[in-house]
């Protein structure tokens, strides 16, 4: 897989956030705590990077993001009890808008720590000849 080692020490960093604090608290606490963990795992990182949101070429919104980890991979927190389809579907649409290959969707709000990858298949769609 792309990145794969990469995405690892994400998780990694996800899971030690989530052993220490377990679930229940508000979505920002664990952004919080993963700004500071993600050192630990010699990530470098941009929170909430503010991105813009086009439509037929003309800039129609704009979106923060919860992380960018080493310009490579987007990443997307929930704090929920499950997650659903239509948490994967917003974590798509903002890997699409990002233009980012890879992403990953990390939820804290599980007594288990829940986590997806999740692939922009339109990218990869528009670079096959």
């Amino acid at each position: 897989m792309k990145h794969e080692n990469l995405t690892r020490r994400i998780i990694a960093a996800a899971m030690k956030v989530h052993s220490t604090l377990g679930n229940g608290f508000q979505e920002v606490i664990y952004q919080r705590a993963l700004e500071i963990e993600f050192p630990y795992h010699n990530l470098a990182f941009e929170r909430e990077k503010e991105m813009s949101i086009h439509y037929r070429g003309l800039e129609i919104g704009t979106r923060r993001v919860d992380f960018f980890v080493e310009n490579l991979i987007m990443v997307e927190l929930k704090a929920v009890i499950q997650l659903e389809d239509a948490h994967l579907a917003q974590a798509m649409n903002y890997l699409e808008a990002s233009k980012m290959e890879i992403g990953l969707l990390i939820n804290f709000g599980a007594k288990s720590l829940q986590f997806k990858r999740v692939h922009n298949n339109k990218l990869n769609r528009d670079e096959k000849p």
